[in-house]
């Protein structure tokens, strides 16, 4: 596994990627739990394929579900975790895999081969972090991944070429991060943004406050509220409020629960609230959304 190297003056943990002498396309899988689960960036392009569990993603200052199939592509210095969610202490072999790669192998690539510019609106957009759809889609990425994995050479930088056309490819994306997102600066302590976005992950379901989450790490609530905005891009109230949603989007989508019923179950106190926050994040009711769902429930 590589070296992890944190470095100072950044919110998110870095982490430091070995290259392989003998290859220019790094892949490696991991289970869960492992130390690489952690909010970090690096300087590489990262996909990364979940091969087992579920939970919550992490992009930038996007907040999601993920399931076995959740297949991103994140650009340089773009923050991201996925934290699963387990029970009974489950644990997994292989939840990921990923395949790493530099913007000095692109760079080089394209001085001298000129079809690797049909690359580029593809590793900017990654730059969001781009989260690709499409059973069809996943099980060709899979299967080339596994080619990576398995092969050196040549043959690996073929399979890679191919992989890496079959996403430019894609039109069946979203972009996860906005815009407006940036990474800020100051010295901080990874160890506890690890601990709070685990902490708020473990709890978001009940009434959770700023001063509770303080507490747990042993800030005082003024400078948590700060440090937390610094690390994730988000105020913890709406980082609260993101998660609650998007697990009640996940409700709605694939349960036959009742609206009221997934407004308590979230974490929210009363349906006034939830419909309140919902339609701010969602643009439109939670009844609304159920409707626009494959269930149609």
């Amino acid at each position: 596994m590589p070296q992890q190297s944190p470095v100072r003056k950044v919110a998110p943990a870095y982490e430091l990627i070995t290259p392989n002498e003998h290859s220019s396309i790094l892949y490696r899988q991991h289970g869960f739990p492992h130390p690489l689960v952690r909010w970090h960036y690096h300087h590489e392009y990262e996909l990364h394929l979940i091969t087992h569990s579920s939970g919550k993603v992490f992009v930038g200052d996007y907040i999601g579900n993920f399931y076995p199939g959740n297949l991103i592509l994140t650009g340089p210095n773009l923050p991201h975790n996925w934290i699963s969610q387990t029970e009974n202490a489950e644990t997994f072999d292989e939840r990921d895999r990923v395949v790493t790669f530099t913007e000095e192998l692109i760079q080089s690539a394209r001085g001298v081969f000129p079809e690797i510019t049909s690359l580029d609106a593809l590793l900017q957009r990654s730059r969001f972090g781009i989260q690709f759809q499409g059973p069809a889609l996943i099980n060709q990425v899979s299967a080339l991944m596994q080619e990576i994995s398995q092969t050196e050479g040549l043959r690996r930088l073929a399979a890679f070429l191919s992989l890496m056309s079959l996403l430019a490819e894609s039109d069946q994306y979203d972009l996860l991060s906005s815009d407006q997102y940036q990474r800020l600066g100051g010295e901080k302590n990874q160890h506890r943004v690890n601990q709070a976005v685990n902490y708020i992950v473990e709890h978001y379901k009940r009434d959770l406050s700023l001063e509770e989450v303080a507490e747990h790490l042993a800030m005082q609530p003024t400078y948590f509220s700060k440090f937390f905005r610094q690390a994730t891009g988000r105020r913890f109230v709406e980082f609260i409020n993101s998660l609650r949603i998007t697990r009640a989007c996940d409700l709605l989508a694939h349960s036959d629960l009742p609206i009221t019923g997934i407004c308590f179950d979230v974490g929210f106190s009363n349906i006034s609230n939830f419909n309140r926050r919902f339609q701010a994040l969602k643009g439109m009711t939670p009844s609304d959304y159920r409707k626009l769902t494959p269930t149609g429930h």
